[in-house]
Parts: structure tokens; C-alpha cells; sequence
């Protein structure tokens, strides 16, 4: 079952701006909720009672007693994973503890379950079925989002689709002049703030191609020429975290788009096999 905070984290750009104010207390001091009455919590955003209740019920809950008592629930299963009795003062050494273990574990798993809950099945399946109908894939990344559209570029390619693979803006446009209509263009961009990226999608959606984005889940520019836009949600407040939360995150994404392709035909199942029967010998020597 999705906890609260990563139910209100997951639907916060599909906010109005009031109930975007209310998220946004409600995550920065989850740890105070307990105390807070739902009239205490509206003066505190500046807002109506009613208002806190309406956001409450909006997300599924009979009201902000439900609300409460769930973020309390998620509250305590962290404290008990993190193994330190919900007390945020301990050594940097069980802090870098806590971290490596149980505390990591959980920060990922909720990353997942929130990226989970903003890309429905619906979505994923229609990226599948785009890559699986194209006659060509490309896919760019640049600096480290490269890294993910290497990856994911290769496990197309065990599976016999056809990929085009760059990290080099002048090649990628190059080679988007062979496009055809239907063709799919990935492009893999963390912030997705690259003004260059924006104008690749423009022209390849101009040549009746369909652009699928990856980004983090906030509103940036790339996201808005995607037919499909892709979305991660990570978010930690401490830097050296955050970047491992998106990288599980959105690696937990592009397998489930690998599945989907591998369950919708056999036949890539078993180039899958024969490719990697192959490779393997070359590895071996």
C-alpha cells in the first residue's frame, strides 16, 4: 500500500496551487503532523479548513484524521528500518550506517513506488508498443544522462530492434535526417532544460516521429514536446542521496519498458537468448 507522503510527492504537479501549498508543508514537516489539527495545519499554509479537508479527500482519504494516521504509520516504518528509534541526532558514523543499509534500501523503494505511481501502466505499455512498431529507435543522452540511454539503447539491440545511439547533438541531428514516420526518438535528460534537446524533439515530431522523454517529475521544458513524457520522482534534501534515488528510480522504469517489450514477443525473447549465447564467448576469451 503507497504511504501518504509518496501518494502527496507523486501528485504534486497535478496540484492546484493552494493544495501545492498544503503538499509542500505536509512534506517538509511530516514529523510534526501528529500534532497539528487540521485547523492548526490550515493556519499555518494560510488557508481555509475546508480546504485541508478537500485536499485530504482528494487523495483518497475520508479526511485528515485518515491523512494523519497514515503519514504517522509511514513515519514509524522509517524510524524502525532506520534503526534509530526515530531520533534524527545520531554519530556521523551510524548516520553513514544507516545510510548504506536499511535507510538506502528505503529511500529507493519509495522513489520506485512514487515513479511507479505517476507513469500508469497505460503509459508504459504505449512507450513499449512504439519502440516494439518502430523501424528505428534513437535515443541521445548527454553528460551523464548517457549513461542510462547507453544501457537502455544496448538492451534493445540484444533484443534485434533497431537503435541509433548518440551522445553528440551535430550526430544525432545527422542521422535523424533518415528518419521515418513512426520511428521513436528517446531522449534522456535529467532537469530536461537542454534548449537543444527541445529543438531535436520539435524536428523529429515535424517528421510524424514520436518523442518519448525521460526526466525527473517536475515541470521543464523537454517534458512539453514529448508525445510520451517519462517521469521520475527521487527527491532527498541531502545531494550526495537524491542522485542515487533517481538512478534507482529510473533504472526500475526502463526494466519495466524492457519487460513489457520481451512479454509482447517471443521471438525477441529468444533473439535475446541467441544474442547473448554469442557475446558470451567473446567474453569468456
Amino acid at each position: 500500500m503507497s504511504s501518504a507522503l509518496v501518494k502527496i510527492r507523486s501528485e504534486r504537479d497535478r496540484m492546484s496551487a493552494i493544495e501545492r501549498r498544503i503538499a509542500d508543508f505536509v512534506l517538509d514537516n511530516a514529523h510534526l503532523l501528529r500534532d497539528y489539527s487540521s485547523q492548526q495545519l490550515a493556519d499555518a499554509v494560510g488557508i481555509s479548513q475546508s480546504s485541508v479537508v478537500k485536499f485530504c479527500q482528494k487523495l483518497g482519504f475520508k479526511g485528515y484524521p485518515d491523512l494523519k494516521l497514515s503519514i504517522s504509520e509511514a513515519l514509524f516504518r522509517a524510524d524502525n528500518g532506520n534503526g534509530n528509534g526515530g531520533s534524527s541526532a545520531h554519530t556521523a558514523g551510524e548516520s553513514t550506517l544507516n545510510t548504506s543499509g536499511s535507510e538506502l534500501w528505503h529511500c529507493k523503494t519509495q522513489a520506485e513506488e512514487a515513479t511507479r505511481l505517476i507513469n500508469p501502466p497505460k503509459a508504459l505499455a504505449g512507450v513499449a508498443d512504439a519502440i516494439g512498431n518502430a523501424r528505428t529507435v534513437f535515443i541521445i543522452g548527454l553528460g551523464e544522462d548517457d549513461i542510462h540511454a547507453r544501457a537502455f539503447a544496448l538492451r534493445l539491440s540484444l533484443l534485434g530492434i533497431l537503435t541509433v545511439h548518440n551522445f553528440d547533438l551535430a550526430h544525432m541531428t545527422a542521422s535523424l535526417s533518415a528518419a521515418k514516420a513512426d520511428d521513436v526518438l528517446l531522449m534522456f535528460s535529467e532537469h530536461g532544460m537542454q534548449p537543444a534537446l527541445c529543438q531535436l524533439g520539435r524536428y523529429f515530431r515535424e517528421q510524424h516521429g514520436r518523442v518519448v522523454t525521460i526526466t525527473r517529475h517536475s515541470s521543464n521544458a523537454l517534458r512539453a514536446v514529448a508525445d510520451v513524457p517519462l517521469l521520475v520522482s527521487a527527491h532527498d534534501e541531502r545531494p550526495h542521496i537524491e542522485p542515487l534515488l533517481y538512478h534507482s528510480a529510473l533504472k526500475h522504469l526502463l526494466d519495466r519498458v524492457f519487460i513489457l517489450l520481451c512479454e509482447a514477443d517471443g521471438q525477441r525473447r529468444l533473439r535475446l537468448q541467441e544474442t547473448m549465447a554469442r557475446i558470451q564467448p567473446l567474453l569468456e576469451s
